[in-house]
């Protein structure tokens, strides 16, 4: 099955923000489009937004004259739905109702030929239900694009209980022919993206109802040690509080409220308060020209160590002792037998060792643990979480340490996993988990979530690289932590890693 030919109309109905950048994404494919709203008079107003956006984009030198006069030329409001006879495809980006979108499938059905495809674009529904009501679902598919959607590049084609795979193909090839990213999935509560990525922002917020660190911290920790672009509350202010916690609810509800998708009482409140994020000028964040950015925590400068002792294996902290040795603090090998978990020995006797889903504070000597970084050499800041046994001239040696090797030093309360590192596991656990229930192969997965929500790796690229084997064991000590089945590994996840074990 091949693409939507060229000559074949694509109607899109519902002309917000995203219905404007869907069609625009269309039409500048060489598609002639439709648009259609049920508010009188608004089909016509996008149309006039996606006309004044193709002039810009004439004035950046994106588009040329004369491909602005032709896609101007198939660009057509329509005032009824009768107008969207004779499409192709027909894109749905409504209100999130599921009422009000089989109403307007069902109306759909008798005014489209019988090969048109229908779509949705919608992000926290179920594909099969918006079908349920149709006389022949199989033609039905998500389409689901990002926003903006004419520059982010993934969509995600969602094939719903009764889709059929010659629809999900041309759904597929149709949008690849736009010059998109697509990635297939299956109808499953969030879909790719919005499934995986909770714990990105579940584990923040539990961090910071917990008072491990402030929000300033922990973005700074994700990004400046994580690699991730944005750090979750800056993201979730960025995205709209009410929005990121309506779809953490929606698929916490779909998952017969698994604990393992449990939404904030910290994000409830702060929707409740109508802090909604840049939109409404506060969120976790102050917005607006009198507004002082909120600054992380970082400690003042220390003293480093003259030498440390080794101990063990840092895998996969190892880059840290040729960072150390090139900053002219000697390093001495511990007389034990190399083993993992390794640490580092500071001269006061102290620990430090990379967080492994136990808290500090259940060392059997004073320990201060270092959070997981995306590249040990490429981050500018490093957390760290001392146990209470931990006195303040050890704390200042291992700020020291990591200060000589140019890193800023965020000082957290002592948790389990602390920051990136449980963010990463869980993660990882999440995709495993979607992977085993053929919810989308192992490369959409990863190109999803790099695509999608720009995160510097993929989930499973991350746990090939810290091994299934090792993600497995600090989740279960993670869950000991906390026995709400919220951190148990998936099963996905404990027979990759039996797989690792004895491969």
């Amino acid at each position: 099955m091949t693409a939507l030919e060229l000559s074949s109309p694509v109607a899109v109905v519902g002309t917000g923000t995203m219905g404007q950048g869907i069609a625009q994404v269309a039409l500048l494919a060489g598609h002639p489009v439709r648009l259609y709203d049920a508010v009188p008079g608004q089909a016509q107003k996008a149309a006039g937004a996606i006309a004044a956006r193709l002039d810009r984009l004439v004035e950046k030198g994106r588009l040329t004259a004369d491909d602005r006069a032709a896609a101007g030329e198939r660009l057509a409001p329509v005032e009824s739905l009768a107008g969207l006879a004779g499409c192709g495809l027909v894109i749905e980006a409504i209100l999130e109702q599921l009422d009000v979108k089989q109403r307007l499938f069902e109306e759909l059905e008798g005014i489209v030929t019988e090969d048109c495809l229908l779509a949705t674009n919608t992000s926290s529904l179920s594909v099969t239900a918006i079908a349920g009501t149709l006389d022949k679902p199989g033609r039905f598919v998500g389409l689901h694009f990002f926003n903006p959607a004419p520059l982010l590049p993934l969509v995600e084609v969602v094939s719903g209980f009764a889709t059929e795979e010659t629809a999900a193909t041309r759904a597929y090839e149709t949008a690849k022919a736009w010059g998109k990213t697509p990635v297939r999935s299956a109808d499953t509560p969030g879909f790719i993206v919005n499934r995986i990525a909770r714990p990105f922002y579940a584990e923040a917020l539990r961090l910071y109802e917990e008072r491990v660190a402030d929000p300033a911290t922990i973005d700074a920790v994700l990004r400046e040690c994580g690699g991730f672009k944005m750090g979750p509350f800056e993201l979730t202010d960025l995205i709209g509080q009410d929005v990121n916690e309506a779809v953490t609810r929606s698929v916490w509800e779909s998952f017969f409220q698994d604990p393992k998708f449990t939404p904030s009482l910290a994000q409830r409140r702060l929707v409740e308060s109508r802090r909604l994020g840049r939109k409404s000028g506060q969120g976790w964040y102050a917005y607006g020209d009198d507004a002082v950015p909120a600054e992380p925590h970082t400690a003042a400068p220390a003293k480093a160590p003259e030498s440390v002792v080794l101990h063990g294996d840092l895998f996969p902290a190892d880059a840290l002792v040729d960072l150390i040795r090139k900053a002219g603090i000697r390093v001495g090998r511990g007389k034990g037998v190399p083993s993992y978990p390794g640490f580092i020995e500071l001269p006061s006797g102290v620990h430090l060792a990379l967080a492994d889903g136990a808290a500090a504070d259940a060392a059997a000597e004073p320990t201060i643990d270092f959070d997981l970084a995306l590249d040990y050499r490429a981050a500018t800041r490093i957390a760290i979480a001392p146990s209470s046994r931990v006195d303040e001239q050890a704390l200042k040696e291992a700020i020291g340490l990591f200060q000589a090797l140019g890193k800023k030093v965020s000082v957290i309360g002592h948790t389990p996993g602390m920051i990136v590192a449980r963010t990463v596991w869980m993660l990882v656990d999440f995709a495993l988990d979607a992977v085993g229930r053929e919810v989308a192969s192992a490369e959409d997965i990863d190109t999803a979530m790099r695509l999608g929500v720009n995160y510097p790796l993929g989930p499973l690229e991350w746990g090939r690289r810290l091994t299934a084997y090792r993600v497995a064991e600090s989740l279960d000590v993670l869950n000991d932590a906390y026995p709400t089945g919220r951190y148990a590994p998936s099963q996905a996840l404990r027979r990759q890693a039996v797989r690792e074990e004895y491969s």
